[in-house]
């Protein structure tokens, strides 16, 4: 098993680094972040929908087509000159989906049941699958202004493209969270941290999930292309900040799976489980990266 985890984490961090560098060359739509955004929530959508008992499953076409529909929102806006805000197409699109979903079930609804019950997973997949991965995706055209002695950097004139680095941050600091809270809770484990939720989760290990998270923000933000986190203590902040909602994400998708009696979402991805095992901490985390990245370090 370890020994799967770790190939497969190989070849899933290489895929990553593989998009973002490549991605630079087809600015501003970078469809290679896309592809991975769009089929990964989709992917995720279907494990979900699998999830559910079968009276509680709302329609595929919508499910998968709501979570597509949010995340595509996110680009529309840089397909054109005049495109508006983004958060507002993908605000507009994600209403739309709360209105079908209503409209839907009351196509079909023939006796009381469990048309209440799809009508709330469906906004839940579209908020889970679709809102939360917009945070990360919007991280891609994250621009800045650069100072006097930033000329040299590539880009726009008088604009820097910090994307990759913030994409970079927003990825890799909640997973190798992820990755040193597993090997740490391995070696030292005693305490249990959930025992419901997640049995194998132990305080110990969430102590070394948050030095992997503080050691990968750091490491991002200096060698990266751009240092957009303002000194050691920013990067320790967001390092902390990102890696306890990334561990929340992970307890938050262990809540779903106890919920309805599965232990892993399927398995998709060897040594991992599905698709949303393994990116549960990062599409949780995604709001606060982005957040502090706009707010607290104002880039």
């Amino acid at each position: 098993m370890l020994r799967t985890r770790l190939w497969m984490g190989a070849v899933l961090i290489a895929l990553t680094v593989g998009a973002l560098v490549l991605d630079e060359r087809f600015a501003p739509f970078y469809p290679f972040l896309f592809a991975v955004v769009a089929g990964l929530s989709v992917l995720a959508c279907v494990e979900l929908r699998n999830l559910l008992p079968p009276a509680r499953r709302p329609a595929g076409w919508l499910c998968y087509g709501s979570v597509a529909a949010v995340v595509a929102a996110n680009w529309v806006s840089h397909f054109t000159e005049h495109g508006g805000s983004p958060w507002a197409c993908v605000l507009g699109v994600f209403t739309a989906v709360v209105l079908m979903a209503f409209l839907a079930e009351m196509a079909v609804f023939q006796e009381p049941g469990e048309s209440v019950v799809r009508i709330g997973v469906t906004v839940l997949m579209a908020a889970y699958l679709g809102l939360f991965p917009s945070f990360l995706a919007q991280l891609r055209w994250l621009i800045g202004q650069p100072g006097p002695v930033d000329q040299d950097y590539f880009g726009p004139p008088g604009r820097l493209d910090l994307g990759t680095t913030a994409l970079a941050l927003a990825i890799f600091v909640p997973k190798m969270g992820d990755v040193g809270a597993y090997f740490t809770g391995r070696l030292l484990g005693r305490h249990r941290m959930a025992p419901v939720l997640s049995p194998k989760k132990t305080w110990e290990g969430a102590a070394g999930g948050m030095v992997g998270a503080v050691a990968t923000a750091v490491g991002i933000n200096r060698l990266g292309p751009y240092q957009i986190l303002p000194g050691l203590w920013q990067e320790v902040g967001f390092g902390l900040a990102v890696g306890v909602v990334g561990l929340l994400g992970d307890l938050a998708e262990s809540l779903i799976k106890r919920d309805l009696r599965h232990k892993d979402a399927s398995q998709v991805v060897p040594g991992f489980g599905g698709v949303l095992d393994v990116v549960d901490a990062i599409i949780f985390a995604a709001p606060v990266s982005y957040g502090w990245l706009k707010l607290v370090a104002k880039v």
